[in-house]
């Protein structure tokens, strides 16, 4: 735990072995901007585990920027301890190792109760847990052709790191910056004047400093209007989502389903896990750079899909398709699970379950392939702009493909009107051979992949897909993969860290209507015009828009600052004049007020969300039958 302080005084000893206390030592310690490491030391534990385990506390001590570190002995953590004597042996080795990279580091008595108080920092790396056991660190094993590491974390749980995410680690890769004048400039060379989200995407992707030392704000905002929180039940980055934040996501499902479905994709389902030992997945795996889940059934090993790739794949496997069929468009949108690293966790920005759009379409050949990967590239710079998200694009390649097909780049730069981040490598590490990405950048000032496409030309061959050309010949299609809008927790994450931002620049932050869960409040002024709002809210509920009326026993004025924290688009208020007139005072977020009639407000509403999905939201219209969410 990374702390602001922590204390500690000994009571009484635990073990009779305990040795006696000096002085000193028995008025205790305090000490601060400190990285508190509760630990258990188990049978079986060594130098190696010491070592390994000294590492892992460096790695986050840095990333937190603590001043020292106090090992504390905590045996409530383990059920499998090593004897006394040799705990305190492992201990002292333990802060040993500390010491040489946090000098300052302490230890508290082994085998004393001790009473002890702490204030935790709260920020995303303040508390993480780890286990380093000789069983995990000795084990490798011989999957998918070739070695896989298993890395054993929270004590159960399996995480398989495939050897593409270790290639990609270890690649050397130069970044450039593309013009829309088709210039290549070194990126430590380009003027960065005009240009400073682009500077910072630079500085993100060369540094590849991925962890927040603060909670950004979309998290405190995602709570804030219960839109979604985290889950203490279940598994890091999986989270619970309220009806608000369950309506906000299946409106991005939606205007993403009928996007693909437009642009000519058949829509499919897969399941979610996979055979470890399909021939066909074995080597695809060592080519996909994530981190996988492990699950057993019936003494198998599957592993919870990181992407609906390999299950369209299966799917067009067993197609027969000619070459007339081409370009053929495969979408699905469902879970994916990819186990992140635990310090890498943020909020909707980097999940371990999330919402996937995922779109493959099978061409002819490179220049149906790069047909497509230019059209889709346009869909997704208009989902982006649609969507009122500030972005910047990366493109990735190989080199020789990016200097045969230069002026494609240029002509996809044109379009942004914007210089571009390029990264060049002279080897794949994974199956595509070209990428790019629209990136969103936060408040934190780091950036967050959201759109992307890629040309992959290997898995056709690894999967068996093949089409029938002109002559009757089998060929091996070129595959691109598309995620319009990236995951559909990111779009989310993107959109409040975009109001967050507005917010502090003194502007007023809001929902796109279409998006807002409740679009229309009803306020009334007293009690005697409950009646009139309840036939107001069941005339607007007949239309598309989202309506309730805050019949709660609480003051107008309290009542509308409520509406306006909520960010609701529009409030009527209604008193004796509107439920005379039947004309209703109408106030604007951000555009004042107005008097309109219901019929007229709620023409209003559909034209502006026209040709977008609408839902109801699954809450009760009056605010008073609705429970209390956590905050």
């Amino acid at each position: 735990m990374h702390c602001d302080y922590v204390q500690f005084k000994p009571k009484s000893k635990a073990l009779k072995t305990a040795p006696e206390l000096s002085e000193s030592e028995k008025k205790g310690l305090r000490m601060e901007n400190v990285l508190v490491v509760f630990s258990s030391f188990e049978a079986g534990d060594d130098e190696r585990v010491i070592a390994q385990a000294a590492a892992e506390v460096r790695k986050n001590f840095n990333e937190v920027k603590a001043d020292a570190v106090l090992a504390y002995p905590y045996a409530h953590l383990s059920s499998n301890l090593a004897r006394p004597e040799n705990a305190v042996a492992l201990l002292n080795s333990f802060l040993k190792h500390v010491k040489l990279f946090a000098p300052k580091s302490q230890k508290s008595p082994f085998g004393y109760y001790k009473e002890f108080e702490l204030k935790c920092k709260g920020h995303p790396l303040a508390e993480l847990s780890k286990t380093i056991s000789m069983q995990a660190m000795e084990t490798t094993v011989e999957k998918l052709g070739a070695k896989t590491e298993i890395i054993e974390t929270a004590g159960r749980e399996k995480e398989e790191t495939s050897e593409s995410l270790k290639q990609e680690s270890k690649l050397k890769s130069e970044f450039f910056i593309l013009t829309p004048k088709g210039e290549l400039i070194p990126a430590q060379t380009f003027d960065y004047k005009g240009h400073a989200d682009l500077k910072t995407l630079v500085d993100y992707e060369i540094k590849k400093t991925r962890a927040y030392k603060e909670e950004p704000p979309h998290v405190r905002l995602m709570k804030e209007h219960h839109l979604v929180t985290y889950e203490p039940g279940s598994d890091a980055g999986n989270m619970r989502w309220m009806p608000k934040g369950v309506l906000m996501k299946r409106l991005l499902e939606k205007a993403i389903n009928d996007l693909s479905v437009g642009y000519g994709a058949m829509q499919v389902e897969t399941p979610i896990m996979y055979d470890y030992e399909h021939p066909a997945l074995k080597s695809y795996l060592n080519r996909f750079p994530a981190r996988q889940y492990i699950v057993k059934s019936d003494e198998k090993d599957f592993f919870l899909r990181f992407s609906a790739c390999f299950g369209q794949f299966l799917f067009a496997h067993d197609l027969t398709i000619s070459y007339k069929n081409l370009p053929l468009r495969f979408y699905e949108i469902t879970h994916s699970f990819r186990r992140e690293q635990s310090g890498e966790l943020t909020g909707l920005k980097r999940l371990r379950a999330f919402t996937m759009p995922d779109m493959h379409v099978l061409c002819a050949d490179l220049k149906q392939a790069r047909d497509e990967f230019e059209k889709q590239y346009a869909l997704c710079l208009e989902w982006n702009l649609d969507a009122g998200i500030p972005i910047q694009a990366t493109f990735r390649s190989q080199r020789d493909f990016f200097d045969e097909n230069k002026a494609w780049y240029v002509r996809m730069v044109e379009k942004i009107g914007k210089p571009v981040l390029f990264e060049l490598y002279n080897e794949r590490y994974a199956y595509f051979v070209t990428k790019f990405e629209f990136n969103f950048i936060d408040n934190a000032l780091k950036a967050s992949g959201l759109s992307t496409v890629q040309i992959d030309v290997e898995n056709a061959e690894r999967f068996d897909i093949s089409y029938t050309d002109e002559k009757g010949e089998k060929r091996r299609p070129l595959i691109t993969h598309t995620s319009i809008p990236g995951a559909i927790e990111r779009v989310v994450y993107a959109i409040l860290e975009n109001e967050a931002f507005k917010k502090k620049q003194g502007k007023m932050p809001s929902f796109p209507l279409w998006l807002s869960p409740t679009q229309i409040r009803i306020v009334p002024i007293a009690d005697k015009h409950h009646a009139y709002c309840e036939k107001l809210l069941g005339d607007l509920d007949e239309r598309n828009v989202r309506v309730d009326f805050d019949d709660r026993s609480e003051s107008m004025q309290k009542k509308i600052k409520l509406a306006e924290e909520e960010w609701i688009p529009f409030i009527i208020v209604v008193g004796d004049k509107e439920e005379a007139t039947g004309k209703l005072a109408v106030r604007i977020r951000g555009g004042g007020q107005a008097q309109m009639t219901a019929k007229e407000l709620a023409a209003l509403i559909e034209k502006e969300a026209e040709n977008k999905p609408f839902e109801k939201l699954s809450l009760a219209k009056q605010l008073s039958q609705r429970p209390a969410f956590p905050g």
